[in-house]
């Protein structure tokens, strides 16, 4: 992600990942650390900040408003992911364009999807036995 961060020309304090591998690595199990939450919940906080900071500007009270919304918005998905609550911050904070939904988020929660599954069912799957992961893809 650290790549994507300085070839995009994104800050690396903008990509709002490091929660989101504690809760994915560490709690497997738990419904905000599957897929759908973990790659829709990070999609849809970044959308609702760029819609969000498109209207408002790039002001505090608006990122603010900005995180309520996606959290309203996450829970009505089915992609309540708490770690993605700082993306629409980050969104109205930083003024960030469009393409920030591309590149890192969406890359980015991808990629992370990919290593979680690599970790917790290739690296760490055979001393945990029977752990798999995800419950469920979507």
């Amino acid at each position: 992600m650290e790549a994507f961060s300085i070839e995009s020309t994104f800050p690396l304090f903008a990509v709002p990942f490091a929660t989101s591998i504690v809760t994915v690595l560490g709690s497997p199990k738990a419904e905000p650390a599957q897929p759908r939450a973990l790659v829709g919940g990070h999609l849809i906080s970044t959308l609702v900040g760029l819609l969000v900071v498109k209207l408002c500007g790039p002001a505090p009270w608006a990122a603010a408003i900005a995180v309520g919304l996606a959290m309203i918005a996450m829970h009505l998905t089915g992609t309540f992911h708490p770690p993605a609550g700082i993306d629409p911050l980050v969104v109205v904070v930083d003024n960030m364009s469009w393409s920030f939904l591309v590149v890192p988020v969406g890359i980015g929660a991808m990629l992370l999807a990919t290593f979680a599954f690599a970790w917790n069912n290739v690296l760490t799957g055979r001393a945990n036995e029977g752990h798999v992961w995800p419950i469920r893809w979507w």
